[in-house]
């Protein structure tokens, strides 16, 4: 948890660490970004490139590429990749046409050399709305169990309020298949503990 991570940081030098930023437009990415970094976040628009902030968090300091979800943009993702030590993915819960389009475009992610073993946070967007999906919904959708290779947690959140509705584990990574917790696990959250879990799993990888 929390104090462990705070542990393994006690006495060493402030880590600079590179966090990729993805999902669709108008999924809620630099919403999500801006709440995390403590700013304001009542004028948003669409990213046509890119936005770089650095996030404090736990004595790291994040440097996260919040990248532009357009279609004629996700071909250029790629180019983003080269190491990053977590990929943070945004879907808006709400917008359940757009499910197969975001499951697919994460797939290929997933499947980029350069992104092998990388832990994954999806971020089930917008879940003040109504018809917003349970992020053990998205989940399943998403095949996330099927994740062998890698750390992953999907988490439940309203970028828009700074609330988190609830956390869904997934710890398979970087173990053979039969092997890691089995099922989704959740319990009360907020945004922070995203970045604690980003934190844990960015030292694990820095051990």
């Amino acid at each position: 948890g929390l104090l462990s991570v705070i542990q393994k940081l006690k006495g060493s030098p402030e880590q600079e660490l590179r966090i990729v930023l993805l999902g669709l437009d108008n999924a809620g990415k630099t919403t999500l970004l801006k709440r995390l970094a403590s700013e304001e976040v009542s004028t948003i628009t669409p990213t046509q490139g890119f936005n770089i902030k650095s996030v404090q968090s736990h004595g790291l300091k994040l440097n996260v590429w919040d990248i532009g979800g357009q279609r004629s943009i996700r071909p250029y993702w790629k180019k983003y990749l080269g190491s990053t030590d977590l990929l943070i993915y945004v879907i808006d819960s709400a917008d359940q046409k757009r499910f197969e389009e975001t499951g697919q475009e994460l797939a290929e992610l997933t499947e980029d050399e350069s992104l092998t073993g990388v832990p994954l946070l999806v971020f089930a967007n917008k879940q003040d709305l109504v018809t917003a999906a349970p992020a053990a919904e998205i989940a399943e959708g998403l095949s996330l169990h099927t994740y062998r290779d890698r750390e992953w947690q999907i988490q439940a959140c309203s970028a828009l309020s700074g609330e988190g509705v609830q956390v869904e584990m997934g710890a398979c990574g970087l173990c053979t298949a039969g092997k890691g917790p089995k099922g989704l696990h959740s319990h009360p959250s907020s945004l922070q503990d995203g970045m604690n879990w980003i934190s844990s799993q960015i030292m694990n990888r820095k051990k």
